[in-house]
């Protein structure tokens, strides 16, 4: 029996118009459909066979990220590759410098060095080797007188070495010197006043003596002692003033009361004490103009100052502090002498003592107004201010007595 036509052979033999086009579009998705199977099938076998070589090669030879890490690193440039190319900056904490020691401050008789070289210096290049008589006797005359002592201070010295060294050698003349002076300064020798809560510290002084550093330096050591620091910017005159005493303020960390430029002084000085007592201050420092000793209407001015602080706070001030500087030698003496009478200066402080061959007129200060020497200026750092000693001062001028060396 003869087996039936298919479907396509149907198709061929009757090729019908509209049967066609189906025809073959069944054909092409069938081939299409075919093949994807086809490639599927393959794309899984070479899958299969290539995890089936990776697990070969594991086994055969096992590999660490280091050695890839390593293996890839031969191929980076070589600024990448290692510790050892890279600056000595960032190698290692050991390459680095140590840190310097921080230098200890300069000794007193390193800062009074130019005074020393001057007054005990020139006594022992006088004398040389000889002694104390004659045309040597009236060299260190003139020494003396020259020595910014003052008249009164230099008369008295010179009787002592007639006294006591007439006709010795170098040795003994700066040994009786060193006696007289460390006398004087003995008895002006005081501590601080204490005690009252406010304590209210007036500084005085000429512009260019330091006395708006001093007062920075001055609240920078009461707040390293705990205490609670105002300060008040009574100096009105001057333009720049009330800013540098805010910058102390600000790099100490306490509280300036300000008024405007040209301001009444007295005025600033009546808001910093109210503000001082409202606050709780322990100290209240009060800044004033730099005035000139002759300009009669200014003293005036600080004298109605000191009114105003004795009616805030009883009994003040309790420190009236007048700053010295070293260098303007005799001159020294006739400003303390002006400030005492306008203001009852209570203490001294003599500035840049480090940078003249004047130091001497400390002694002449001392022995002529028997006001005590509260402080000694020797540099520009904080602990550059420093309490004044009479045997530390007198031995870094003269140097260690002769029976110690």
């Amino acid at each position: 029996m003869t087996p039936s036509p298919t479907l396509l052979e149907t198709i061929l033999s009757n090729p019908a118009p509209w049967l066609v086009a189906p025809a073959v579009l069944l054909l092409f998705v069938l081939a299409t459909l075919v093949g994807a199977s086809v490639s599927r099938r393959r794309m899984r076998l070479q899958a299969e066979r290539g995890s089936s070589a990776q697990a070969a090669a594991e086994k055969a030879q096992p590999a660490t990220d280091e050695a890839a890490f390593a293996e890839e690193d031969r191929d980076l440039p070589a600024v990448v590759q290692a510790d050892q190319d890279l600056p000595a900056v960032v190698q290692a904490d050991q390459d680095l410098p140590a840190p310097k020691p921080t230098k200890p401050p300069a000794s007193l008789r390193e800062r009074l060095a130019q005074t020393s070289n001057f007054l005990i210096g020139g006594f022992e290049r006088a004398l040389g080797g000889g002694k104390l008589e004659g045309d040597v006797l009236e060299e260190i005359e003139d020494l003396l007188f020259t020595a910014d002592l003052g008249v009164k201070t230099a008369d008295s010295l010179l009787g002592s070495i007639r006294r006591e060294a007439a006709g010795k050698d170098a040795t003994a003349v700066v040994d009786v010197l060193r006696a007289a002076v460390l006398k004087k300064l003995t008895e002006v020798e005081g501590a601080a006043v204490t005690g009252a809560r406010p304590h209210v510290i007036l500084v005085l002084g000429v512009n260019g003596a330091g006395k708006t550093t001093t007062i920075g330096k001055l609240a920078a050591r009461y707040k390293a002692a705990g205490k609670k620091v105002l300060l008040g910017a009574g100096d009105t005159f001057r333009a720049a003033a009330t800013e540098q005493l805010q910058v102390w303020g600000e790099r100490v960390g306490c509280d300036v009361i300000a008024g405007s430029e040209g301001g009444d002084p007295a005025a600033v000085v009546f808001d910093a004490m109210k503000a001082g007592v409202a606050r709780g201050a322990d100290v209240i420092i009060i800044d004033t103009a730099g005035r000139l000793q002759t300009k009669q209407p200014l003293m005036e001015e600080l004298t109605k100052i000191v009114r105003v602080i004795g009616r805030e706070v009883e009994s003040a001030p309790h420190e009236t502090l007048l700053v010295l500087d070293a260098n303007t030698g005799q001159n020294a003496l006739s400003q303390a002498r002006v400030f005492t009478e306008a203001a009852g200066v209570t203490g001294l402080v003599l500035t840049k003592l480090d940078g003249t061959a004047k130091g001497g007129v400390l002694v002449g200060l001392a022995d002529e107004f028997q006001i005590p020497v509260r402080y000694v200026g020797v540099g520009e750092a904080l602990e550059d201010l420093r309490d004044f000693s009479a045997q530390e001062f007198v031995d870094a001028l003269f140097g260690p007595p002769s029976s110690q060396t």
